[in-house]
């Protein structure tokens, strides 16, 4: 087993985190201070990049358009691809320059392009972590540049890499590659296990001074795909043979249990005992609330990304501090924009309609159909009630039952979120969105229009999923 500098066993080192996920079922074959609190450095680039890919696949991004890099990426500290202010890439060249290099200026460029600005892309990172399950995960910024807000944790990492299999197989390459070309220069990939170890094809690496070093690879063998996450390495060395002794004892384990024979990953290796940091964690099954029971993922062609699943956390989760007042992202520019737009796209009550790619270019824009809807036969949808009944019988005639979804701190983010359920779960959440004030600056997401039978059975179809709601009266 790789021992730290000095003859320190990586397993003592203070900043080390692990853990192996078995990515077809969700199983936890092995975990060491998997829910402390750690920087991720640059495995950040995977939510960065989840972020991309869900943009693509819902077209609002097309692989060639052009990513204008501002004077604020452009003085992003290395390692960087070093394009100047004003200029610009494709989006396929930086998708390789974010995957393979870890490109800190094209990370931030990315986030403006499809953000507006870092800031707002970093809230909709964090917002999109809690959807996620990532539940001790908080994103200041687009590339993993130290900032003391930035923390996740080893099983979050591992969730995160999981959902960018699950829901966009067909990027998921991007991690794969080995190096690209850019303007004469031949750019190799930071993840030194590609092609060194059996079955790895992917994900990221990550390094900072107060992180260590981080990797979260994946490999497949024989049918089966593992996940493994080090953070906090004392050395590339070091965390590369730790990953690699992780990797191939999960398949063992694979291996072992086909032979019969019930065996740990723990078992396959040579941990010292914790005196300080307690006893080494093994849950049994799954990793937590964001998982789709028996999901199979499946690399390769795919039609369209899967639909992820939700759970809806209090807004106070988004911060790392918890003595601090809770703020959640307001979702303006292009993530409020997104879900005003979706939310009308999806507008119509009774119809099952595709998920459509739904953009608008302001938030002005995409609240216009908004604005007509409240003149027209539409305006239950965009009305805001300020009553809630908690669910009892008997029920009120038909249609008078709603779906809350959350709780949000600005409509602009509970518009965003029903519109990002609504366009996972179109065929369950048919009802009209709508948003209502509840007081003390916090606003209710809810679907508005169920009979009594159908928000019960809608509502235990998104909780099956992952998804927290209530079922509650609008009368």
């Amino acid at each position: 087993m790789a021992a730290a500098q000095g003859g320190e066993n990586l397993f003592q080192h203070e900043k080390y985190a692990a853990v192996v996920v078995d990515a077809n079922t969700g199983e936890v074959l092995y975990a060491r201070r998997a829910d402390e609190p750690r920087y991720p450095a640059s495995i950040t680039k995977i939510m960065t990049l989840y972020l991309t890919f869900e943009a693509l696949a819902t077209g609002r991004l097309s692989l060639t358009d052009r990513v204008p890099v501002s004077v604020h990426a452009a003085r992003q500290n290395p390692s960087k691809l070093g394009v100047r202010p004003g200029g610009s890439v494709t989006v396929d060249q930086a998708i390789k320059a974010i995957a393979v290099l870890s490109a800190n200026d094209i990370a931030v460029a990315m986030a403006e392009k499809i953000g507006g600005n870092e800031p707002k892309f970093a809230e909709l990172m964090t917002l999109r972590a809690k959807e996620l399950g990532m539940d001790r995960t908080h994103f200041a910024n687009a590339n993993g540049l130290p900032d003391p807000r930035q923390i996740s944790t080893a099983r979050d990492i591992a969730i995160l890499s999981r959902a960018i299999m699950r829901d966009y197989p067909q990027y998921y390459g991007y991690f794969g590659v080995k190096d690209f070309q850019f303007e004469g220069r031949e750019i190799t990939n930071h993840n030194h296990l590609l092609g060194k170890v059996d079955g790895v094809d992917g994900l990221k690496t990550g390094y900072t001074a107060a992180a260590g070093f981080n990797l979260a690879a994946s490999a497949k063998r024989n049918g089966k795909r593992l996940i493994a996450v080090v953070l906090g390495g004392s050395s590339t060395a070091a965390r590369d043979e730790n990953v690699e002794d992780l990797i191939n004892g999960g398949f063992e384990v694979f291996s072992k249990r086909a032979q019969g024979q019930n065996i740990t990953l723990a078992s396959t290796l040579h941990e010292p005992a914790d005196s300080a940091a307690g006893p080494v964690q093994r849950p049994p099954t799954e990793m937590g609330s964001a998982d789709q029971s028996g999901l199979k993922i499946v690399l390769g062609d795919h039609a369209g990304p899967t639909p992820m699943t939700l759970a809806t956390l209090p807004p106070s989760l988004a911060r790392p501090d918890a003595t601090a007042p809770a703020t959640a992202p307001p979702g303006a520019n292009s993530a409020a924009a997104r879900g005003v737009a979706q939310a009308a796209c999806f507008r119509g009550r009774g119809h099952h309609r595709r998920r459509v790619a739904c953009a608008a270019a302001t938030l002005a824009k995409a609240a216009a159909p908004c604005a007509k809807a409240r003149r027209g036969h539409h305006a239950k949808a965009c009305a805001a009630r300020k009553t809630e009944t908690a669910e009892a019988d008997p029920a009120p005639a038909g249609g008078a039952y709603q779906i809350q979804v959350g709780v949000f701190a600005s409509p602009s983010e509970a518009k965003a979120h029903m519109a990002s359920l609504r366009g996972r779960f179109h065929t369950v959440l048919t009802a009209a969105p709508q948003v209502e004030k509840a007081g003390h600056g916090k606003y209710r997401a809810r679907f508005a229009g169920f009979d009594h039978a159908d928000a019960r059975q809608a509502c235990q179809t998104l909780v099956s999923k992952g998804v927290h709601c209530l079922v509650v009266s609008g009368s």
